[in-house]
């Protein structure tokens, strides 16, 4: 029996999760999820999955969903979310959560010895040293969700530590690839939310959409797999069907193929070592016809490079561009600034700060509050760049 906790299960994660859950059978129990604010889907798939523990974002939530799941125990707030993340019962955490509200979960999951699923990017990016550090004091263990994380993750089992030269990500390019900086000027959130390849929540769309999400990714994977942040390179795949590849000391490189499907990847993080039949059609290579592969149009799509930079300064950079994205990404979608004032306002928020250490959580915390702080800010100004 392996015990699951799945964290934001009324976003696409949980939907994805589910999906590989419901072909899994009764060897996997759900024993806790969390749902923010997205109250009757949470209360609808508590009653068809019968967890133990429920949490809500609010603390207002707790009577009147406790009320509805008789005998099932609800927290709230972040505090709720550790509850969940170091329920003694719990195996195997998944973190399908949005931004940095999920990092103190997911370092009290691994301090409490638990393996994190991690869909949730944004932890990583602005503290993987102490993820990493709680994971080796706590015996607790990351394992990536995001497809081309996880995709690494399979290429690199079995090899030698010295042996790879590079990992190389893969973009869709979003829907606005080959577009010009001019040609972005009037985009509207309902466009940047239609990805061409991939469902995923609002926020993750339009970070696909500026390159910030794969900029994001090069941090991650520089922490997940122990390279520097310029031996991730980036190269743009409209056809999202290779996720990753690894390329070794003797020119070899291996690629991970499949479905564009969140389902593969967090259904082999359920039940590696092992794998087991996936609820997917199976690829079929004639009728993708080609596999084309391009360099990224940095100049165009300049938060791809502001990841590269918040990674080579390290420390609390990663932490600051972090937080000031997730607030410029939800005042575009509020209509408050424009496509193009994302990366101008990520660029205001990385320069704006000295190099300093992320070494303790205290530190971390305050960085990604600054940057939420220049942010808001930086939007409020009288007469900002861009503004409606």
């Amino acid at each position: 029996m392996k015990r699951v906790v799945v964290l934001g299960c009324t976003g696409s994660i949980g939907d994805s999760t589910f999906r590989v859950l419901e072909g899994l059978g009764p060897e996997y129990q759900v024993v806790g999820l969390s749902g923010g604010r997205q109250l009757d889907k949470l209360v609808a798939l508590a009653r068809t999955w019968k967890p133990a523990w429920v949490g809500v974002a609010d603390t207002a939530d707790v009577a009147a969903v406790a009320a509805r799941l008789p005998g099932v125990r609800v927290v709230a707030g972040e505090e709720g979310l550790c509850q969940l993340a170091t329920l003694p019962e719990a195996d195997l955490v998944i973190n399908g959560l949005v931004g940095g509200v999920g990092l103190r979960p997911s370092l009290a999951g691994l301090e409490a010895g638990k393996t994190m699923g991690m869909a949730n990017k944004e932890p990583i990016v602005m503290a993987g040293g102490l993820l990493l550090a709680a994971a080796r004091q706590g015996g607790g263990q990351l394992l990536p969700l995001d497809s081309e994380p996880n995709a690494l993750w399979q290429c690199l089992k079995g090899e030698e530590s010295g042996s790879l030269a590079r990992l190389i990500l893969t973009a869709s390019g979003g829907p606005f690839r080959g577009q010009t900086r001019a040609q972005q000027a009037r985009v509207t959130p309902e466009q940047a939310l239609r990805h061409p390849t991939w469902k995923m929540g609002a926020k993750i769309t339009v970070d696909s959409a500026t390159l910030m999400n794969k900029g994001f990714e090069v941090i991650e994977a520089s922490w997940l797999f122990g390279v520097e942040v310029d031996q991730v390179e980036v190269v743009i795949h409209p056809e999202s069907v290779v996720h990753s590849l690894a390329e070794f000391v003797d020119g070899a490189l291996l690629a991970h193929l499949g479905r564009t499907d969140m389902v593969m990847p967090i259904q082999y993080a359920l039940t590696h070592p092992q794998r087991r039949p996936a609820p997917l059609e199976r690829l079929d290579l004639a009728k993708v016809g080609q596999l084309r592969f391009s360099a990224p149009d940095r100049e165009n799509f300049p938060c791809l490079e502001l990841c590269y930079e918040a990674g080579r300064r390290g420390g609390i950079a990663p932490a600051l561009l972090s937080a000031a994205d997730e607030v410029a990404v939800a005042a575009f979608l509020a209509g408050r600034i424009r496509f193009l004032d994302i990366a101008d306002l990520n660029r205001h928020v990385l320069d704006s700060q000295p190099a300093s250490p992320a070494d303790t959580l205290a530190a971390v915390l305050a960085a990604d509050q600054l940057g939420r702080r220049l942010a808001a800010e930086w939007i409020e100004r009288p007469n900002p760049k861009g503004a409606l």
